[in-house]
């Protein structure tokens, strides 16, 4: 095709909205939109399925802050991206779907019998993600994509979606070459009467705790700068992991799963919630119970006092943070919550020296030896995953990446999306469980000479889920696996891998580090999770 079509107006407003990287999988119907790229400047990141092309733009979405776009094809494509959507829901990442239309004549179900053809494919996205809309004329993109964009960054940041079809991506442009977009995300700023009331409850306290959630991301420095002045204790969620530096005397670290902590946080007498709803892993399986009062700065209006009665303000937690900063009054810096924070930790690291968990502190400690500070790391749904959510030290401000909704198989491809944006290695860490939803994306890695190293953890089945099943029933099922000779796959594949022990972790994953490309390091282990304590207090 020598003349420009509708899928040289996609690519042309990508490039002018800032898009670099796209991600995605081609078919059928977008045919046109994937042509197109040619004749653009934009890299192409390709996978092998569409659910972990869904996970790579969502870890490239979080590590830039920025939006990604996502290409995909019709029907069983584009359904395919859901589970990954739903991840960048939960951590309220700002993918861009674009997914391609059967011809527009079928839309509606009005001619039926095409291929891949859904009645109301958009209705399958609506529940998902922040906004979708069908643009059905090559002149309607730039306007439908700057939309979508700007609702992606618009707080709460989120996917969205954008369904175009086939006719129009392959259509000639009836539009000059788009050389600009405006675009602007709108602010959400906290309202004056309900700052002033924050700051008279928090001037009045005299044991204030900061819970830091996901949606604090990227107000770390805000955040930062309260808590010393409050001198407030701070301890973070899983999804907020890296928004409070480890070992500031302030930080009473993630572990929200242990009684100690949980009582900590409702012995509070002024507890700010900034960026978390509370839901059930953020208050021990609704265990936390607040004997003070409670702010909640929440961008997601739905979250606002859905789990727990607050002082609720619907902000941005920057905006929201810097007017408290702005606001409280200052106070000495004379130990004492320094103190309430190392008693809190003595008591849960004795708790959990109880257990007899030798194993599982030596591989946590090897691997957060071996992995450099400022290292990103995308954990799957698997054991080891579960420690580091609470014990993980996120050094020099790395990001910590988790399947918030509870995808299995996240933590490879995920990776995939932050590697295509980070200068430096990255770590995955799955089980054999997750690792093959994922496998397939060790091709990808091959590909584009990702520096990722991918620590798998072979117990034999899915790890948790047996504790789980255990527990409940006294015995387990359908959790064992047959799995493949995990060393000898990725070598098949072209990528380096290693077998290791507990005892030569960190110097195999040292090693992997140290290369310029994609390594595996399988660790045949079976490890146990620390005992909750919620259950006993219930």
């Amino acid at each position: 095709m020598s003349e420009r079509n509708g899928g040289d107006v996609v690519v042309e407003t990508l490039e002018a909205l800032g898009a670099g990287t796209v991600f995605g999988i081609p078919g059928q119907h977008a045919l046109g939109l994937f042509d197109a790229l040619r004749r653009s400047d934009l890299r192409y990141v390709g996978s092998r399925t569409e659910v972990n092309a869904a996970f790579a733009a969502d870890g490239h979405a979080r590590i830039t802050g920025s939006v990604t776009p996502l290409l995909v094809s019709t029907g069983p494509g584009a359904l395919q991206t859901l589970a990954g959507l739903q991840e960048s829901a939960s951590a309220s990442a700002p993918v861009l779907g674009i997914s391609s239309q059967i011809p527009s004549a079928g839309l509606g179900g009005v001619r039926g019998g095409y291929l891949h053809e859904l009645t109301d494919q958009l209705a399958s996205f609506r529940d998902v993600v922040k906004h979708a809309r069908v643009v059905r004329h090559a002149s309607q993109i730039p306007s439908a994509l700057a939309e979508a964009w700007e609702i992606a960054l618009t707080a709460p940041f989120g996917p969205v979606w954008v369904e175009i079809p086939q006719d129009v991506l392959l259509g000639p442009a009836s539009v000059p070459p788009v050389a600009s977009v405006s675009w602007s995300a709108r602010e959400l700023h906290p309202r004056q009467e309900l700052v002033s009331e924050a700051v008279r409850l928090l001037d009045g306290a005299s044991r204030p705790v900061i819970l830091a959630g996901g949606g604090a991301a990227r107000a770390s420095g805000e955040l930062l700068e309260l808590a010393e002045k409050l001198r407030a204790p701070v301890v973070t969620t899983f999804g907020g992991k890296g928004n409070f530096p480890w070992e500031h005397p302030l930080s009473a670290q993630s572990w929200l799963e242990d009684w100690h902590t949980t009582s900590f946080l409702a012995d509070a007498d002024v507890l700010v919630v900034v960026g978390s709803g509370l839901g059930e892993l953020s208050s021990n399986y609704r265990t936390f119970l607040p004997g003070g009062s409670v702010i909640q700065i929440e961008a997601d209006l739905g979250k606002l006092e859905s789990n727990y009665p607050a002082l609720g303000i619907h902000a941005d937690a920057r905006h929201a943070l810097r007017a408290l900063v702005s606001g409280v009054t200052a106070r000495p810096a004379d130990g004492v919550a320094e103190e309430r924070v190392r008693d809190l930790l003595d008591r849960v690291r004795a708790r959990l020296r109880e257990q007899e968990l030798d194993l599982e502190w030596q591989v946590l400690g090897a691997l957060r030896s071996a992995v450099p500070d400022g290292t990103p790391t995308c954990w799957d749904m698997t054991i080891l995953a579960y420690w580091a959510w609470s014990a993980w030290d996120p050094r020099g401000g790395a990001h910590v990446l988790r399947p918030g909704a509870g995808g299995l198989g996240y933590g490879f491809p995920a990776v995939l999306g932050v590697a295509a944006a980070h200068d430096g290695p990255v770590l995955a860490v799955s089980g054999d469980g997750g690792a093959m939803y994922g496998i397939s994306e060790l091709a990808t890695a091959a590909q584009h000479g990702s520096r990722v190293v991918w620590l798998i953890v072979d117990d034999g089945g899915y790890g948790i889920l047996r504790e789980y099943m255990t527990d409940a029933f006294g015995q387990a099922t359908a959790t064992e696996l047959a799995r493949p000779d995990f060393v000898a796959l990725a070598e098949a594949f072209g990528v380096p891998a290693t077998r290791s022990t507990p005892e030569s972790l960190r110097e195999d994953l040292a090693k992997a580090f140290a290369g310029d490309g994609p390594h595996v390091v399988v660790l045949p282990a079976v490890l146990r999770m620390f005992a909750p304590t919620h259950l006993e207090h219930t």
